[in-house]
């Protein structure tokens, strides 16, 4: 705690925190804003609405899978605080497209569009257009985010450096989570392009973190260059273990996330602030349990809490589906208000069972971004993220496309929450490879 105190009052590690804080917050404030109104102002089918969420998500996460490799390279061979700064003042364009979509779409513009063979509007292709942007900003700040902590802290202050951006970014989800199912959408436009400007003047007072090692050149081939970037940063067994245990918990995160809304609509019989609540909670329970696992290992980078956390949030994604199963079978005849939703039997269950999963979550990801950090050479950390990217987004391609799978095939929303409990088992056995591979490393190095 003393660590986290000294970071956050420092110029080392503030700006930088503060800066992921905005743009957390501003993402998730236009994400969720669009979601939330699209799902519950413009389309009136539960397998309408799960096939946008899932688009929606698949079309943020795609730059990851496209451009990481690129935002790698650029991150160790280029100054990172210099990118964070380019980066953020193009989030006020994107901004101001999205802002434009969600404009749009309340003035009730309806030109048709056909998007992937669906028939939409001109406002929602507009919208996702700027999601997509954003995944592509995002792609940019990803390697960096983590891999510029060990340039400016020192090496016992990675982990708490680690904890405090995954728990600060969650915080900032849980603030622009609450307010795009609070405030009209109309003044969310407004805040998406007023969010990014703050963010991009506090991006300026990061500290330059200039290419350590040999500047090579860059390669523009993008497939070469994934390709060649995942194979050179898996042969290190715990970054390879801890890539693919990581790949799988956002699959369950991305799979969860996509069925949030329609199932609170659908299957809970909520308004979009209850829809709103259930991201919030989720949000929270990530940020406890990144701060948790910081205090449980004492600044000491290991995966031996990672395999029973994961087990233990399998079991809430079960608890969660017999709730909504329970819920279901005596269903509310109309949307709830978030008063009405709290008042309701088996309520407080579900919420608990939400921020069951989401601590449990927290505690099993976060050792697995420092290990990504602290196992490679500085020059190479940022490249090492970017692997890390490139695998996380296309297992997370693969769950949206299997989530659009299966509202495309009518399987009922609350059904699809049973997939993640099943991808949770595998993760554990990805953390248990993990901890093994850690404990030989740890055995080489006594020999």
């Amino acid at each position: 705690m003393l660590t986290s105190t000294h970071l956050l009052r420092s110029r080392r590690f503030l700006p930088l925190f503060v800066t992921q804080l905005f743009n957390a917050f501003n993402d998730n404030l236009y994400k969720t804003a669009m979601v939330l109104f699209v799902v519950y102002s413009i389309y009136n089918s539960e397998e309408a609405e799960g096939q946008f969420s899932a688009i929606a998500s698949g079309l943020f996460i795609l730059p990851f899978f496209v451009l990481s490799a690129l935002a790698g390279q650029l991150a160790d061979m280029r100054d990172k605080a210099a990118i964070i700064r380019k980066v953020k003042f193009c989030e006020i364009v994107l901004m101001i497209i999205g802002a434009g979509g969600l404009y749009l779409a309340w003035r009730g513009y309806e030109m048709p569009v056909s998007l992937f063979g669906i028939q939409t509007t001109f406002p929602i292709v507009l919208m996702l257009l700027a999601l997509f942007l954003t995944g592509v900003q995002s792609t940019f700040l990803g390697p960096i985010k983590y891999a510029i902590l060990p340039q400016h802290l020192k090496k016992d202050e990675v982990l708490a450096g680690t904890g405090l951006v995954e728990a600060g970014t969650y915080i900032a989800i849980l603030a622009g989570t609450i307010l795009a199912g609070w405030i009209p959408v109309e003044v969310a436009a407004i805040g998406i392009i007023l969010t990014s400007v703050v963010g991009y003047l506090v991006s300026r007072q990061i500290p330059d973190a200039p290419p350590q090692g040999t500047v090579e050149q860059l390669d523009w081939h993008i497939l070469r260059a994934s390709v060649k970037l995942v194979r050179e940063t898996m042969h290190v067994g715990e970054v390879f273990y801890a890539i693919i245990a990581i790949s799988f918990f956002w699959t369950i995160g991305a799979v969860l996330f996509i069925q949030f809304p329609p199932l609170a609509k659908n299957v809970i019989m909520a308004s979009k602030e209850v829809a709103s609540l259930f991201l919030v909670v989720f949000s929270v329970g990530i940020a406890i349990g990144s701060v948790a696992i910081n205090a449980l290992l004492k600044g000491q980078v290991s995966a031996r809490y990672s395999p029973p956390s994961v087990i233990v949030m399998g079991l809430f994604v079960i608890a969660f589906y017999a709730v909504a199963k329970l819920w279901q079978a005596d269903q509310p005849t109309e949307l709830l208000d978030v008063a009405g939703f709290l008042a309701w039997p088996m309520a407080t269950v579900l919420l608990l069972c939400l921020l069951g999963i989401a601590i449990a979550g927290g505690m099993f990801v976060v050792p697995l971004y420092a290990f990504l950090t602290t196992r490679v050479a500085p020059d190479k950390a940022s490249r090492t993220i970017a692997a890390n990217n490139i695998v996380n987004s296309g297992a997370m391609v693969g769950g949206s496309l299997l989530a659009m799978a299966m509202s495309a095939a009518g399987v009922p929303i609350v059904e699809q929450v049973l997939i993640s409990a099943a991808m949770c088992l595998v993760s554990a056995w990805l953390g248990r490879k993990l901890l093994d591979a850690e404990r030989q490393a740890a055995a080489r190095e006594v020999a």
